[in-house]
């Protein structure tokens, strides 16, 4: 099967080098030659332009965006239902709020052009370990993707699925994410208390890699804060600087339109939202506060 990826940067380019491994054409588009020239070498056919790309593809042909969402996905999706034809598909991979994209296929639909979108999860491990994919959209358009989905994902039958219509792959991925603020704050806050202890000088990496096997907080974030912890000193290189993609945002939202509490997930993007401020007034407010009615000292700005 082939498929034209926009997009060739570190999830885009990994897609394209694993569904190549699997059999795959892949033409691939980005905007910086470089990054299109690292994937030729990698077996992905390259393209100049993005009607370029179009034009390297037989139809019914297929067009899956990786690039970041907001306007970039915007253009791109503009400028595709200019190119493609009645029966071509168009997939959002990127991390799209899911009202965009049910706005988004509402255009093609109009135009004859399918639209998917899927929420990708993998980070730079999908190549080796596969990606999870939450797909959203017509179910006969999913299921002409299928050799595509099953080799992106860990295996042909688990880590992937069609969870809804139009829209509900990108909301699946926004609640995932949400989770992951939560799972990831819970983590940092708990190996913080231990590494706070003095009495016995714990080693948070050997904790960690005990906590990896047979624990009930085991976890694939819990491997990778165990390989983090073991590099010691490259920690402190790494400023306390939290940033978030938006769909830590949208969960919360959406957790208040619809009346559910998820005070853990709210929290946990305050959290990233403090991390940015390098000199917080609030707590200069409380501080002085304190003075104003206690008495109590201050430590000196």
């Amino acid at each position: 099967m082939e498929i034209g990826i926009v997009g060739l940067g570190r999830m885009g380019g990994g897609m394209a080098g694993r569904l190549v491994r699997a059999g795959h054409r892949v033409v691939g588009f980005a905007r910086s030659p470089e990054t299109v020239a690292a994937a030729v070498a990698g077996g992905v056919v390259g393209a100049g332009s993005f009607s370029a790309l179009v034009g390297q593809l037989t139809p019914p042909r297929t067009v899956w965006l990786m690039v970041p969402a907001g306007d970039p996905t915007e253009q791109y999706v503009t400028e595709a239902l200019g190119l493609l034809q009645r029966g071509d598909t168009l997939v959002d991979g990127g991390n799209s709020r899911w009202t965009d994209s049910m706005r988004r296929s509402a255009r093609a639909q109009a135009a004859g052009i399918d639209y998917l979108d899927v929420g990708v999860s993998g980070g730079i491990w999908g190549p080796k370990e596969g990606y999870s994919l939450m797909i959203g959209g017509d179910e006969a358009a999913s299921r002409r993707l299928t050799p595509i989905f099953q080799a992106l994902a860990p295996s042909a039958t688990e880590g992937w699925g069609r969870v809804g219509g139009s829209g509900a792959g990108h909301y699946v991925k926004m609640v995932h994410n949400g989770i992951e603020y939560g799972l990831m704050e819970s983590y940092a806050e708990g190996f913080e208390v231990l590494r706070a202890k003095p009495d016995w000088k714990l080693d948070l990496a050997q904790i960690a890699t005990i906590w990896r096997r047979g624990s009930v907080v085991r976890s694939w974030l819990l491997d990778l804060t165990a390989e983090i912890l073991a590099s010691g000193p490259e920690l402190e290189k790494i400023g306390a600087y939290v940033r978030d993609s938006g769909e830590g945002r949208w969960t919360v939202e959406e957790s208040i339109a619809l009346d559910v509490p998820a005070p853990v997930i709210m929290l946990a993007l305050e959290r990233r939202l403090r991390s940015r401020q390098s000199d917080p007034f609030a707590e200069r407010l409380l501080a002085a506060m304190r003075q104003r009615f206690g008495g109590h000292a201050v430590e000196p700005g």
